[in-house]
């Protein structure tokens, strides 16, 4: 039996494919992947950050993150695994539209059933991301969002 660190190692290589039905089975057709709510991924892509299901978190993972990152290289720092949880620490360095550096650090609560991925819970220095993203003056107060336009980004139709 394959064991969830090897598990969820395989997944990092496979989300290099960006081959959206290779990377939507990795995971559980009722998987999550849960974010910080408002971070600056999800608010530039106009995204939820709460995805639901193998095949959405297989399209942003394969598509839609690529709408704001280029260039991207994952530095794993640690990789820990205690029965059917593995957590990830990773730096990603990545370059934004217009050709703003990214370069910021993760750490992944990954929860395996089997031999596929349940759960992902994501954590970041959000403030950090929206610096990076939306710039040094950029804040998010309530339903107050960065002109994207300023920032080299347009909010993808719907």
């Amino acid at each position: 039996m394959t064991s969830s660190k090897d598990i969820v190692l395989n997944a990092w290589k496979t989300f290099s494919s960006r081959d959206a039905d290779r990377i939507a089975a990795l995971f559980t057709d009722d998987a999550e992947w849960i974010a910080p709510k408002g971070n600056a991924t999800a608010v530039a892509l106009d995204h939820t950050d709460h995805m639901m299901g193998a095949q959405a978190i297989a399209r942003f993972i394969a598509v839609e993150m690529h709408k704001l990152f280029s260039a991207i290289d994952i530095a794993f720092r640690g990789v820990y695994a205690d029965g059917d949880v593995v957590i990830v620490e990773e730096r990603m360095r990545a370059t934004l539209p217009g050709g703003k550096p990214y370069e910021i650090d993760y750490c992944f609560v990954f929860t395996v059933a089997g031999d596929r991925i349940r759960e992902v819970r994501e954590y970041m220095d959000t403030r950090k991301g929206w610096r990076m993203v939306f710039g040094e003056e950029a804040e998010c107060s309530g339903d107050r969002v960065p002109d994207l336009q300023v920032c080299g980004l347009s909010r993808p139709a719907r």
